[in-house]
């Protein structure tokens, strides 16, 4: 029996009414479960917002934080998440794209490159902590960067750059042959089609890409406490070698505490992070659109 067909003893009238009730049920399954998600997190928002918002001034954004929860701010925190954003995006963006070009465009078809391909799939889903672990050693320990900002941007750069560069492949991959084959035909080198045309159009898919990488990267927690990011700074870096911390564990650092007066305080500081995840992936959303768009 070919699939789609009615079985034997069945009327067609009867197999099209089960099939088109079994997908009225799976659709309804599938809404649900988003609803359920959804709903969820509105109302996670909700509350934090209710906890959070009457603590968001210009004292809490400027300040330092503190021992006293009336004199606490987020300021060392939330520049040391635009350090390492920062210097995460542009470590691992070129660095990804560059690897996704040789591996589609310049790398042989052979059992190298295959297994170039599955060990960067498998290292897509390794747990954060072992590349803090990675990290651990051979930056701040092995090249002596100490617990340094550069130390957890390289981290979080191998972190990220596997989703990149699969993501980049694949935009890479979606580019027409034809494109390819009309640029070669008019006398272009491999260089100036992969440059000319193949990245153009494959940009809004490496930006999208991008964007998912760098929004996990904004909220780890566990490979920057293995370099050395601390709970409690008093001042900002101001250079790549400086000590940090970072919004996600100045949350937690105010979570821990059995002070109820605290609560309030992570409350803020998590819609400071996600104000900060928002404003970098509408920047990377109208960058992929000027992309799209040619402009």
């Amino acid at each position: 029996m070919r699939p789609g067909r009615a079985p034997l003893g069945a009327s067609p009238s009867a197999f099209d009414r089960a099939r088109r009730t079994k997908g009225r049920i799976f659709a309804f399954t599938c809404a649900a479960a988003a609803f359920v998600g959804v709903a969820s997190l509105g109302a996670l928002l909700v509350d934090v917002i209710a906890d959070g918002a009457s603590r968001l001034d210009l004292a809490f954004l400027t300040g330092f934080a503190s021992r006293f929860p009336e004199r606490s701010g987020i300021r060392a925190a939330l520049a040391g998440s635009v350090w390492l954003l920062v210097l995460t995006a542009l470590i691992s963006f070129p660095l990804s794209v560059a690897a996704a070009i040789h591996l589609e465009e310049y790398a042989p078809r052979n059992w190298v490159t295959r297994a170039i391909q599955t060990n960067i799939a498998n290292l897509a889903g390794v747990p954060s902590i072992v590349y803090g672990i990675l990290g651990l050693a051979l930056f701040v320990r092995g090249l002596r960067l100490e617990r340094s900002v550069l130390s957890g941007a390289l981290t979080l750069s191998l972190l990220v750059m596997p989703v990149i560069i699969m993501s980049a492949q694949e935009a890479i991959r979606a580019v027409p042959s034809t494109i390819r084959e009309a640029a070669y035909g008019l006398g272009a080198t491999r260089w100036q089609v992969v440059r000319g045309q193949v990245l153009p159009m494959a940009m809004p898919g490496i930006l999208t890409g991008t964007i998912l990488a760098l929004s996990r990267a904004v909220g780890e927690t566990a490979p920057l406490i293995m370099v050395g990011a601390v709970g409690f700074l008093a001042f900002t870096p101001q250079s790549v070698m400086d000590p940090f911390t970072v919004l996600p564990l100045q949350i937690y650092s105010w979570i821990s505490r059995p002070q109820e007066e605290f609560q309030p305080l992570a409350a803020a500081g998590i819609i400071v992070l996600l104000a900060l995840l928002l404003t970098m992936n509408a920047f990377a959303i109208v960058l992929r659109n000027r992309a799209r768009s040619g402009g």
